[in-house]
Parts: C-alpha cells; structure tokens; sequence
C-alpha cells in the first residue's frame, strides 16, 4: 500500500505539491532528489559536462551540505534545483513531483514559493534600482503573503534585524552597502518568503567572522520553528562539519563520497575527500607550519571499460564512487571500524619525509613565536656596537642566549663593522711607518 502510494507521488504531470513528499525505506520524508542528473553547457565540439550523473535524496527537515573545490559543479546544481539552470539527461524531483524540465505554470509558482536560494554573488543577484524595503517584500508582494501593510512591513523589519541590519537601511539602495551587508539583505530576502527549501550558496562566505555565528544560529532558529530543509553549498568543512547532517563530496562534477557528517570525517575513504579534509587549515599555527597535506591525483585510479566505477553504498548510510576492486577495498576499511587518520602533523602524529626532514630540523632551530617581543633588530644597537665594541659583544651573547635573534645580528654587525674599521687603520698605520723608515 506504501509503495502504491509512493508511485501517486512520483507522477511528473501533478499541477500542485502533495502535503508530503515519498518515504525512503527507513521512513524519512524524501524532499528533493536528484536521478542521474547531468547538466552541460554548449553544444557539440564545445560542450561542457559541468554535472554528470548527479544522484542523492536531501530528507526534510536536514541540512545536506555539498562541498568540493571551486568549478566542481555546487553552484550548477545549487541552480538546477531552482530551474535556473535546464538537466540534460536526468530529472529532479520536488516532493516527489518533477520540477525539472516543462513543467506547468502553477506548479513554477510553488517551485519559486517553497525553494529560495541565497546566491553566492550578492552583488550581481540583488536589483540595484530597488531600495532593500521593496528587494526583501518582493516575493511578499507576488505571493501575497501579509495580512495588511502593517503585517508586511513588521514582517521586514523582523527579518532585516535578525540578520544583523538595522530598520533604517530599509530605504537604502545595494551600492550604498559592504559584500558582506548584500548577502544579509540576499538572506533576508530568501528567508522571508519562510520556504520549505534553501539552496544556500556560499552564504556566509561574504560575511565577517563575528556575523557568521548569527546567521547560522538564524538558520537553525528557522530550521527549528518552521523544519526549513537546506541545501548548503560550501568549501569551509570546517564550518560544513557542525552544521551537516549529511555531507556530499564533488569533484569535477561527479559525487565522490555521501555520508553523515561523522561519519565521512571519521572514515574519509575517497583519495579526493582525504584530500580536502587535510587541507582545513589549523588554529595553531605551528602545527599548521608542519601538517602534512595529501594531495589528490586522479590517475591513481585504474578504470577500465570493463570495471566502470559508480556510487555505492557500503553501509552506514555512506556512498563511495569507485569500481568493484576500490568499493572492496573501501568496505574492508570501514568494517574495521577504526577511525582513519585524517590530518598529519610531523612530530605529533606522522614522521617527516626523508626530503624534508632537514628542512624541517633547520626551521625547528629557528621559532618565530618563540622570539621575544622587542627583538626588532634596531640600528641603534649596530651603531652602539661600533664605537663601543666591548659592550656589543657582550649584548650580543646575552641576546643569542635568550633567542633575540635580529638584536643580536645588529650587534654582531656593530662588532664586525667596528674591526673592519680598527683593520684598516692598523693597515694605514704599518704602512705609514715602512714609509718613514725607507
């Protein structure tokens, strides 16, 4: 009965969304899914296959978080599901229902009601004409969605500040604002409209350090009260880690790697997603100065026509892209159940290379953060060296001690300089007394 009740939801000719999108086999409500979407650019000889066979499911209620490197194909499909960008071969569905491709009237208008998308360029998507009072109540206006104008602009003036801006920048206009303040006003806009789903691209990328907190906890406050599902697109994993429930890896326009967001930084089992965690840069800056980083190299792969590799769940709600001899060789990893060292830092948990190990000895004798505050290397003590050398010495051998490393160099070139100086005029005196004699 379940299933028959599924196939009613997935007729791609419905002119509305039903209440409920699909059920998976574990019982959770299938929002959005995307099946073997590819999406190219161009036509013949100069085609681009930006995506290609593209599948996952985002369950409602979850943050899913797509992340790889730049041109990896995010923002493509971050588009696509918005109908921005048209699916060459595949089709996504809303709820069950197709929203790829023709699709009817009405059911664009839901498309547009109940999928936002915060862009990742506020600049460019953001009408310069309009002041951010009318930018932000647009879609209120198309959709009618407040009860009067008192309602409307309450409604405005609550989200333009839990987004960290002011009543008053209501009346402003987008150039008379920071990157940062354009994607606040681009969030502001998105979360108003209170959509089922967020595509969020980049969207706190733009932002300052002390705002980014806020609109994340903005996120989760709309996540919490009104179960918004989002679409996160970003390349911070740092950031990604906390905020997923589930994460996808993309390289090149193909998924490499699906998981929970444990789960794929316990077990990084992909070369490319080992390749990205490694990179997260590290608070510390001396163990940053010494991390390992992996590099990714796709022709480590042996593919052939015979073994053509493809995504795979190997347990655990985790998918891996690989053919049969890697998805073998994946799967005895994680049946182990031990955790995978994700990142290496030489002298706490890795060795260094026979290549770097003496450069990494000559830079351990040498300790930025371990220099004192004062040691600037000031001519003066050069200067003071020269006409009393005794006292340079003897300032340069307290300095090296206690590692001023520039003092003592000023001081060491006070002394040099100063027995250059007493040389020649030793020379000059010699010579003149062999003068006098002859």
């Amino acid at each position: 009965m379940a299933k028959e009740k599924n196939e009613l939801l997935l007729d791609a000719s419905a002119d509305h969304f039903p209440e409920h999108g699909p059920l998976d086999d574990e019982g959770r409500e299938v929002l959005l899914s995307l099946k073997h979407v590819d999406i190219n650019f161009g036509k013949g000889e100069n085609v681009v296959r930006a995506v290609q066979d593209v599948s996952f499911d985002i369950y409602k209620g979850e943050t899913f978080s797509l992340v790889g490197e730049s041109g990896s194909g995010k923002t493509t499909i971050g588009r696509a599901v918005i109908r921005a960008n048209t699916c060459s071969k595949g089709e996504i569905l809303y709820k069950g229902v197709r929203i790829s491709g023709k699709i009817p009237r009405s059911l664009d208008r839901e498309v547009i009601r109940n999928i936002q998308m915060v862009f990742q360029d506020p600049a460019a998507s953001l009408n310069e004409r309009a002041t951010v009072d009318y930018i932000i109540s647009e879609g209120l206006y198309n959709f009618h969605l407040y009860d009067s104008e008192a309602d409307r602009v309450r409604k405005v003036e609550n989200i333009i500040e839990a987004v960290g801006l002011l009543p008053e920048h209501l009346t402003r206009y987008p150039h008379e604002f920071s990157g940062g303040q354009r994607q606040r006003v681009g969030l502001a806009r998105a979360m108003v409209m209170e959509p089922e789903l967020v595509v969020a691209d980049e969207p706190i990328s733009a932002l300052d350090v002390s705002i980014r907190a806020q609109i994340l906890n903005l996120m989760n406050k709309f996540q919490e009260e009104q179960g918004t599902t989002y679409l996160f697109i970003a390349h911070d994993l740092s950031i990604v880690r906390y905020i997923s429930d589930r994460i996808g890896v993309i390289y090149k326009g193909k998924i490499v790697e699906i998981a929970t967001s444990e789960e794929l930084f316990n077990y990084p089992l992909h070369p490319y997603t080992r390749s990205l965690i490694s990179a997260i840069p590290l608070p510390d800056p001396q163990l940053e100065k010494h991390k390992v980083l992996y590099t990714y190299d796709p022709d480590m792969h042996n593919y052939s026509e015979s073994d053509v590799p493809e995504l795979v769940n190997i347990g655990h709600e985790h998918y891996v892209y690989g053919n049969s001899e890697e998805i073998a060789e994946y799967k005895a990893i994680r049946d182990c159940g031990v955790p995978l060292k994700t990142i290496s830092v030489v002298g706490v948990n890795a060795e260094a290379s026979e290549e770097s190990a003496e450069d990494s000895s000559a830079v351990s004798k040498e300790v930025i953060l371990d220099r004192p505050v004062h040691d600037t290397g000031n001519a003066w003590y050069a200067i003071l060296s020269f006409f009393l050398p005794i006292f340079g010495i003897i300032a340069a051998v307290l300095f090296l001690k206690r590692n001023y490393i520039r003092n003592y160099k000023a001081c060491r070139k006070g002394v040099i300089a100063f027995a250059g100086f007493l040389g020649v005029c030793v020379a000059l005196l010699l010579l003149f007394i062999v003068i006098a004699i002859l």
